[in-house]
C-alpha cells in the first residue's frame, strides 16, 4: 500500500507539499479550513531559486504568461509631491511577479486531480503511534497517516498540537501592517507609491487594475486581539490612522468599505527544528520571515522543495530526511530572516528625520 500523509493547509506551502509529496507516489490528503483557498494577498515574488523549482513543476510558463511588471517607485510627501522616484528593472529570466490568486490558481489546478482536498475542516487532535499518527478532524471525523505535514501558515494548528504554543516561536517585528485589495487603479498602472509619517507606512500597489493598500504601524508592545475578528481589527486600523496626511482619509474609507481585508502582526518563526516525529512544517508555519522579505510565497514553495529533495536523497526514510531538510534549509532561512528584520527600519522609520533620509538619499545612504 502507497504510505499516506495528511497536510493541513491549501496555500502555496500546502499545494508544493502536496504536489511533491504525491509525485514521489505517495497518497496525499490535503485538509483546508476555510471553504475553498484562500483568495487575497500582495502579488508573490518568484526570485532566482523559486524559478528553477517552478521550472521543475512544470509550472514557468503559466508563471512567464501571467508576470506583472512593477515599473516605478514613488515616495511621497504629505502634499503629494514625489521626493524620489525608483525605477525597477525589466524582470529577466530569473525572476517574474505574478499575482497571489492567480500563482494559487495555477497551483491547485495541477495537483487538484490527484490529491484529495477536504475543504472546511481542520485538525483537533494528534497522536503518534509506533507506525502513524492519528488524527481527529473537527467534523468528527478520525483517520490515520504515515506523515502529517503542518503547512497552515504562522498561526497553525499542527505547530500548536505538537510543537507547542506560538508565542514560544514566534519574534515581534513590533510592527502591525493591514492589506486591502480595491479592484480599481487609485495610481497609475504597474507603480508603487509609499508615503510616511513617523512610526507609520501607507504604501499603494497598482496593477491589473486594481490597487493593494497596505498599511503598517510600529508597535513596541503586542496589541491582544483576535485573528479571526475582522471587525476588531479593521477598527485598529482605523484608529491608528485617523488624522494622518497625504491621501489617508480617501484611503481609510477604502478600507473600510471594502471585502477584502488582512491584518495581522509583522513577526518570524524560529524554531529549533521544522520537525517532531512523523510531522514537519513547512512555510510560514516553521519559518515565517514576515512580509518584510517579501518572499512569503517563494520561500513556501523553495521549503516544500528542499523537503522533497531530502525525501529524495534519503530514498524515502523520513527520519534521515527530516534531518537533512533542517540541516540544508535551515542556513538560507536563517539569512532571509535577518535580511528582513534590517528591511522593517526602511518600511517604516521611526523619526521624520529617518523619513526624509530614506526619501533623498536612499535606504543605504
Amino acid at each position: 500500500m502507497k504510505k499516506t500523509i495528511l497536510v493541513s493547509g491549501a496555500s502555496f506551502a500546502g499545494l508544493s507539499t502536496a504536489y511533491w509529496m504525491k509525485k514521489m507516489g505517495y497518497k496525499v490528503t490535503v485538509v483546508e479550513i476555510s471553504k475553498g483557498l484562500k483568495k487575497g494577498g500582495t502579488p508573490v515574488n518568484i526570485g532566482k531559486n523559486t524559478v528553477d523549482i517552478v521550472k521543475r513543476m512544470g509550472l514557468l510558463d503559466q508563471i512567464k504568461s501571467n508576470n506583472i511588471n512593477m515599473g516605478l517607485m514613488e515616495f511621497k510627501n504629505a502634499d503629494d509631491v514625489t521626493e524620489r522616484m525608483e525605477l525597477r528593472e525589466e524582470h529577466s529570466e530569473d525572476e517574474y511577479e505574478i499575482e497571489r490568486d492567480v500563482l494559487l490558481n495555477i497551483m491547485f489546478e495541477a495537483v487538484k486531480d490527484d490529491v484529495e482536498f477536504i475543504f472546511g475542516d481542520s485538525i483537533v487532535l494528534l497522536k503518534e503511534e509506533s507506525n502513524g499518527i492519528d488524527v481527529a478532524f473537527k467534523s468528527g471525523q478520525n483517520r490515520s497517516y504515515d506523515l502529517v505535514f503542518g503547512c497552515d501558515g504562522i498561526h497553525s494548528i499542527v505547530r500548536k498540537l505538537c510543537f507547542g504554543e506560538e508565542a514560544e516561536f514566534s519574534h515581534f517585528l513590533k510592527t502591525y501592517f493591514s492589506i486591502t485589495i480595491v479592484n480599481s487603479l487609485l495610481i497609475r498602472e504597474n507603480t508603487t507609491q509609499m508615503y510616511n509619517e513617523p512610526g507609520k507606512a501607507i504604501m499603494l500597489n497598482a496593477y491589473n487594475n486594481k490597487t493593494d493598500i497596505v498599511l503598517c504601524f510600529s508597535s513596541d508592545k503586542e496589541i491582544p486581539y483576535d485573528y479571526r475578528n475582522e471587525e476588531q481589527q479593521r477598527n485598529i486600523i482605523l484608529d491608528q490612522f485617523s488624522g494622518l496626511g497625504w491621501r489617508t482619509p480617501e484611503l481609510l474609507e477604502e478600507v473600510k468599505n471594502s471585502k477584502t481585508f488582512y491584518f495581522d502582526k509583522l513577526c518570524q518563526m524560529k524554531m529549533p527544528s521544522w520537525t517532531k516525529g512523523r510531522v514537519a512544517l513547512v512555510g510560514d508555519a516553521g519559518f515565517c520571515a514576515s512580509p518584510a522579505a517579501g518572499m512569503g510565497g517563494s520561500l513556501a514553495i523553495d521549503g516544500a522543495a528542499a523537503l522533497a529533495d531530502a525525501f529524495q536523497k534519503c530514498h524515502g526514510n523520513f527520519e534521515l530526511a527530516f534531518e537533512e531538510y533542517n540541516k540544508s534549509f535551515r542556513p538560507f532561512i536563517e539569512e532571509v530572516q535577518a535580511a528582513a528584520e534590517m528591511s522593517v527600519d526602511f518600511l517604516v522609520p521611526r523619526t521624520e528625520e529617518a523619513i526624509r533620509k530614506r526619501n533623498s538619499r536612499g535606504p543605504f545612504a
